[in-house]
């Protein structure tokens, strides 16, 4: 990792100790001073999408969506650090999201509107979604992984389930690509951890953003909204909660006959390809007893996901 005076230098900002950063997956900071509340963090490349995606949340704010954008600096922003690419963001001041019914429906408006306000074609050019190759030796890889993680912190979990449910998403997934399913200019991290409410939602992490069949993204909404959310109940939404959201959702958004219909076969398919990565792989999450109820409520949902539909 980069020193993090060096990274702040770059960017015109002098410390006099070695920033500490405040998120512990990658390096985020925040800079404040006279006339200065900023954060500083790594975003996507700028070699592939970076200058795609800095367009695009550009475009959203000139249309109203509380959404950051780079800070107007003296030197280039973002920029390129070593083969790493570095953004500096105003700081939001706001509230953090605690699971009110007002918080979600929200939520699910300021979703909505974002994808209302998509292209009908990739115009942004922007990263398309394209995970469809996923196969069976992964499948039993990650499932191996997954036990392990769950005797180490004295679990008990249907593993014969995830197992069968991520087999057959990796027998759909070829079906699944060729549906034509509409897609949006979206986010895809739209989380309770990316929003601070001001008292509407600001979305304050729009880094990756992506050309997604857009319910993709609602499934990847409903699976993880409350991951890594100290704030956030610790478990998936509940049904009533997912009302909620699609309520506000849908006063911008009416989605399709046939997205509704390839509605369950999609959850599967992103829990595979989102939620087994992430409880393969994230063995910390396993020791937090947070994760391990929201990790507990993922694998439950999986046995049955019909009460949660898109009406």
């Amino acid at each position: 990792m980069l020193n993090g005076k060096y990274i702040l230098e770059r960017f015109g900002f002098q410390a006099k100790e070695e920033p500490v950063s405040i998120y512990p997956f990658s390096p985020v900071y925040h800079i404040q001073g006279e006339n200065t509340d900023f954060i500083i963090k790594r975003t996507q490349n700028l070699q592939k999408y970076g200058n795609q995606v800095m367009h695009y949340i550009r475009v959203l704010r000139e249309k109203g969506i509380l959404v950051v954008t780079p800070v107007p600096l003296e030197v280039e922003n973002p920029q390129l650090i070593d083969d790493v690419t570095y953004v500096v963001y105003p700081f939001i001041e706001g509230k953090k999201y605690s699971g009110t019914q007002e918080e979600i429906y929200e939520a699910g408006k300021l979703l909505g509107k974002i994808h209302a306000l998509s292209p009908e074609k990739n115009a942004f050019d922007l990263e398309p979604y394209d995970v469809f190759d996923f196969d069976i030796e992964e499948v039993i890889e990650s499932m191996e992984q997954i036990k392990a993680h769950a005797a180490t912190n004295n679990l008990i979990i249907a593993c014969g389930l995830l197992r069968q449910k991520f087999l057959e998403a990796v027998a759909r997934q070829a079906e699944l690509q060729t549906h034509g399913l509409p897609s949006v200019a979206t986010p895809y991290d739209f989380k309770a951890n990316n929003l601070v409410y001001t008292p509407a939602p600001f979305l304050i992490d729009p880094d990756n953003a992506s050309w997604v069949p857009r319910i993709f993204d609602l499934a990847l909404v409903l699976l993880l909204f409350h991951n890594e959310m100290a704030t956030a109940p610790s478990r998936m939404f509940t049904a009533e909660e997912w009302q909620v959201f699609l309520d506000g959702y849908h006063v911008y958004v009416q989605l399709s006959e046939m997205e509704q219909a390839i509605w369950p076969a999609v959850l599967e398919h992103v829990f595979l390809d989102e939620v087994m990565w992430l409880m393969a792989e994230s063995a910390e999450d396993w020791s937090d007893p947070s994760q391990q109820l929201l990790f507990l409520s993922l694998i439950d949902f999986l046995k049955d996901t019909s009460k949660y539909n898109l009406d």
